[in-house]
């Protein structure tokens, strides 16, 4: 893989997660659900707390994870932001990134968070577009009002 084919597929990322951010937010269920790989994984085990079970909130499937984030996130109003990538090309279909993010969510009974941490995530080419193969979130703060 060359230079240029290199940073045509980390622009190709950036605009996958972009894609991912406002579809969640604007509550486009099926882009969101398109964003993810047939079999990715995504783990939230962070915000269940330290005393969940093993295993959950680690979610498996394409469209098992666009019906968790449905259900999780359909009655509140998000704003997410993804900042300074961190993209790493492992091979022509393969790549790694870390993304710093700052989220707002308001529920319906009006509590509000705000909330900062990283996406670790890795990415996988299928059938010509890059998706999302494992996302995994963790915090660094998080403020109620």
């Amino acid at each position: 893989m060359d230079d240029i084919e290199r940073l045509v597929a980390i622009e190709e990322i950036r605009q996958l997660k972009a894609r991912y951010f406002r579809c969640m937010d604007v509550k486009d269920w099926a882009g969101l659900t398109d964003v993810f790989a047939p079999d990715a994984v995504l783990d939230m085990s962070g915000e269940v707390g330290p005393d969940a079970e093993p295993g959950v909130g680690v979610t498996t499937g394409q469209a098992a994870i666009g019906a968790f984030m449905k259900a999780a996130v359909e009655e509140i109003t998000t704003v997410h932001h993804g900042h300074m990538p961190e993209i790493t090309v492992t091979s022509p279909t393969t790549a790694t990134g870390i993304w710093a993010m700052e989220d707002m969510l308001r529920w319906p009974n009006g509590q509000e968070m705000h909330g900062y941490g990283h996406y670790h995530e890795t990415y996988e080419k299928v059938g010509g577009a890059w998706k999302i193969k494992t996302e995994t979130l963790t915090r660094l703060r998080r403020d109620f009002g």
